[in-house]
């Protein structure tokens, strides 16, 4: 992909200003449904259940298992996205695409809590994009969570690689169907989101052009940041808070540990 300097540079002052912004809560006002939105063709079926606002909501014929051939690797389950043309400022003039991946929830909750991405599509002229992560939510494979989480082997299917490739197909497929071959995308999360986000960035990166990663533990990997760095701050919260309630908990875990020595 190749951008003129000044295109270059714009945005990487974009994504310094992004980075410095931290995930907040939007107000109910700005879920819903876009007008005006192109149609997406291939595996895309319209939800039967629809946000208000400017919001489409699409499933994507999802592959259940994106790494092995054996028979039942094919089964299909549909996967949730949901996504806001308002600002959008089209595929000819390769107006980019912010992708929100979603984490451990259904896709009603990151709707909620990254409102900044609707500012700064207004800014960017940019497609807003929340993608269900499996498992969660209305993106659930078996047909129904009670079958999905009916034994291990069904739950296996519930990690990240695979999580990565399900975004991978719906990103590809998606830009395809919107002609916005040339459109640069970032995807955005936060905590675990977060990490998909790095991680997609660095196994993708022909996908994506760069990754917001919010809350994400992304130093905690190689010992590069103390690994207890977040516990000490819980504790010193608590001990701020009280002395008494600090040495409560602080004597707890010598009875954890002796309860947890027995035999049983």
């Amino acid at each position: 992909m190749i951008f003129a300097m000044d295109s270059s540079v714009e945005w990487l002052l974009f994504l310094v200003v992004f980075l410095s912004i931290s995930i907040s809560s939007s107000s109910a006002d700005r879920i819903g449904i876009p007008r005006g939105a192109a149609v997406l063709k291939k595996h895309h079926l319209p939800s039967k259940r629809a946000f208000s606002g400017d919001l489409h909501t699409y499933f994507y014929t999802q592959t259940l298992d994106h790494f092995n051939y054996k028979p039942e690797s094919y089964a299909t389950f549909q996967q949730r996205y949901v996504i806001n043309y308002k600002y959008w400022g089209g595929g000819a003039v390769s107006a980019p695409i912010f992708v929100c991946l979603g984490a451990e929830q259904a896709l009603e909750t990151d709707l909620q809590t990254i409102g900044f991405l609707d500012d700064n599509a207004a800014r960017f002229n940019a497609l807003i994009v929340y993608i269900e992560h499996r498992y969660y939510g209305e993106s659930v494979p078996f047909g129904s969570r009670e079958e999905a989480f009916r034994n291990a082997y069904r739950m296996g299917y519930l990690n990240s690689a695979q999580a990565l490739a399900d975004y991978a197909e719906i990103i590809a497929d998606m830009k395809n169907n919107l002609q916005a071959s040339h459109s640069p995308v970032i995807v955005i999360g936060a905590s675990y989101g977060g990490m998909l986000a790095s991680w997609f960035r660095l196994k993708y990166p022909h996908l994506a052009l760069g990754a917001l990663a919010s809350s994400a533990p992304v130093l905690y990997f190689d010992n590069i940041t103390p690994s207890d760095a977040f516990y000490s701050i819980i504790t010193m919260s608590f001990r701020e808070t009280s002395e008494s309630c600090y040495q409560t908990i602080r004597r707890s875990w010598s009875v954890i540990d002796s309860y947890a020595s027995q035999p049983w």
